[in-house]
């Protein structure tokens, strides 16, 4: 039987994180970072997985979530303190080099990591969001450009007004959130991520009345009461700093990563399906030179790490095994 994970807190980068850990303190380090709403428990299933494997697995919840810092300014949640966490968190745990895996918004943050550090992160694994690379004007921007005024990064930009509609009932929320992994039609879940005149982000969203198949009672009713008491004001923050992020990065204009690199995703996930994430991963491999495998699992969605959580943790252990060896 699988030890369970062990949660402690360590202060990095002027914050105090809260990490899932498991596995042998001498043993490889694996950062796993979550996405948005999510928190280190959307890693259960892999961080037992990894251990098993002969990793050091630290999953934390995220600046902003769960039981870690969540600062109320968002100028707090740009791309180099997001990064800068990460690369803190392989310090406080001794690590000189860690793999560095992410989902959803963690896989931008896994991507930026391994841009910033390769001498940090030598291998990444990214599930869900292609590498995206740095556009000629800043993203928000060429969205309205391109006509795409609708799209949900514009609804998450007033502050309040997504925290209070996500707040207003979170057990139907997440109830709404995930059933986006079961959506047969990839193309209509992508459809979903704009927001309708004078709706929301849930508006397109039907409530299924019941969790999915894939998340047990206890694990859904934990992000419930998490998010009942914390809100989602630190997540949302992440969001506004997309057009800073640009401007922040504009040192790595054109740069690639070379390190070995995994893609992960449901071939049913909106991420995907949309006109910037199927750009994205058109262009996965000029981008990333160092990409390995694309892996695209048949019916999944969006949580694909939970959906199909067996499929996910083998191809990791896999790749680890490969270029980042226990």
């Amino acid at each position: 039987m699988a030890v369970p994970p062990t949660r402690r807190t360590h202060a990095v980068n002027g914050i105090t994180l809260s990490v899932l850990e498991a596995g042998a303190e001498d043993a490889p380090l694996v950062i796993l970072c979550h996405g948005f709403p999510e928190l280190a428990l959307s890693w259960r299933h892999q961080i037992a997985a990894l251990a098993a494997a002969g990793y050091r697995v630290a999953a934390p919840d995220m600046r902003g979530y769960g039981e870690s810092s969540a600062p109320a300014e968002s100028a707090a949640y740009s791309i180099f303190h997001l990064t800068g966490d990460m690369v803190a968190l392989a310090g406080a745990l001794g690590a000189a080099r860690a793999a560095i895996i992410g989902h959803d918004w963690g896989a931008q943050i896994a991507w930026q990591a391994a841009l910033f550090r390769p001498d940090l992160f030598p291998a990444i694994a990214a599930l869900s969001v292609p590498f995206r690379a740095r556009g000629p004007a800043p993203p928000l921007a060429m969205l309205r450009e391109a006509g795409m005024t609708r799209f949900y990064w514009f609804h998450f930009q007033a502050e309040g007004l997504a925290e209070a509609e996500f707040a207003r009932d979170p057990e139907a929320t997440f109830r709404r959130l995930f059933a986006t992994g079961a959506r047969a039609d990839a193309a209509a879940a992508a459809s979903a991520l704009d927001i309708p005149e004078g709706g929301g982000f849930l508006t397109k969203l039907p409530d299924p009345g019941a969790p999915p198949p894939w998340l047990d009672a206890e694990t859904f009713a934990a992000f419930v009461a998490t998010y009942r008491r914390t809100g989602f004001h630190g997540g949302l923050n992440w969001y506004r700093n997309l057009d800073r992020n640009w401007e922040l990065t504009a040192p790595w204009q054109g740069a690639k990563i070379h390190q070995p690199a995994l893609f992960l995703a449901g071939d049913h996930d909106a991420v995907i399906a949309g006109p910037m994430g199927a750009r994205a991963l058109a262009t996965l491999a000029e981008n990333v030179p160092g990409l390995t495998r694309t892996l695209l699992l048949p019916g999944a969605g969006h949580w694909v790490q939970q959906e199909r959580a067996a499929e996910v943790s083998a191809a990791l252990v896999d790749f680890l095994g490969r270029h980042f060896p226990a």
